[in-house]
């Protein structure tokens, strides 16, 4: 597999504060790599130095071939970064944003790149308008469009979809895809699961410096072994036989006519509870069998964690 960013045990200090511990990953030419993590994780550190903006205390990064450090200009020149709040001069229109960035990048034939933009990014009717006149919606996907100017192989998205409301953010998610399947690269950073298991083909966890997990939204699910089934019954009394019934299991009770009955996820337990139903002709309202999320992993991951360091 082609990779198109390498990282190597990336740290990064900030005084007594470790940031990043010895992060390493790498990301596939043409991918969606997400990396996810709560508040304050590191990740918008990590995408400083990956974006030059930031030196690293130890590790090694390579894009596109390129060193971060030693090759710091073609860096950027392959890469684009939008970052967690929308980077656009409010004063000027739409249209005025992207040919300023068109200018700065020495591209050729700005007008037309700038018009190609304003069409994909649906900002046409908008394009003679001034931003500060824009949605958040709309200065998002201006600020993508801006970053996309020069056709980057590597485009960081820091947390795009933060403060947008949840039409906007379905729409980023498009935009993000249909780049992804034109050729560019996408790294994104989100604390939101959703997120993440929408989009990534591969997703890594930061918790507390370190990367604790990482693969795709199903294989990071295989982390969790156990499964699950919901069972809901008929009448109250029903429940209560269950619940004494099944008592080898760890139950929840969701009200008085549901169970939730943790299982390791294979056949045998999943026939073993309902054969004990059976048994006891205990009669089934309905039953659905719950699969890990990508939020059970990431919040086992973090809560196992935290009880190590404690």
């Amino acid at each position: 597999m082609e990779y198109i960013v390498s990282v190597s045990s990336l740290k990064k200090s900030f005084k007594s504060n470790q940031v990043l511990k010895g992060v390493s990953f790498n990301i596939a030419k043409g991918s969606i790599f997400a990396l996810l993590g709560s508040n304050g994780a590191g990740k918008t550190t990590a995408v400083r130095i990956l974006s030059t903006l930031l030196k690293p205390d130890g590790g090694t990064a390579t894009i596109c071939g390129y060193d971060i450090l030693r090759q710091g200009e073609q860096v950027r020149e392959s890469i684009s970064l939008t970052g967690q709040y929308a980077a656009v001069d409010e004063a000027l229109t739409g249209r005025e944003n992207l040919k300023l960035i068109g200018n700065l990048r020495h591209l050729p034939n700005v007008n037309a790149k700038a018009n190609e933009m304003l069409t994909i990014f649906r900002l046409e009717d908008a394009a003679n308008r001034q931003a500060s006149t824009y949605s958040g919606g709309m200065r998002r996907r201006l600020d993508i469009a801006m970053s996309l100017m020069g056709d980057p192989h590597v485009l960081f998205l820091d947390e795009p979809t933060t403060g947008l409301d949840p039409q906007s953010r379905l729409a980023m998610w498009d935009m993000v895809k249909k780049l992804a399947d034109g050729g560019t690269t996408v790294f994104l950073t989100t604390q939101y699961l959703d997120e993440a298991e929408h989009l990534a083909d591969h997703i890594a966890i930061l918790h507390e410096g370190i990367i604790t997990a990482e693969g795709t939204p199903d294989e990071l699910k295989t982390v969790l072994p156990r499964g699950g089934i919901q069972l809901d019954f008929h009448t109250s009394q029903d429940t209560a036989k269950a619940s004494e019934i099944l008592s080898v299991y760890r139950l929840q009770n969701d009200n008085d006519k549901t169970i939730e009955v943790s299982t390791d996820g294979s056949a045998a337990q999943f026939a073993d509870v309902l054969t004990k139903l059976k048994n006891e002709n205990i009669q089934l309202l309905r039953f659905t069998q719950k699969l890990p999320t990508l939020e059970d992993v990431f919040l086992t991951l973090i809560g196992e964690k935290k009880e190590v360091n404690d």
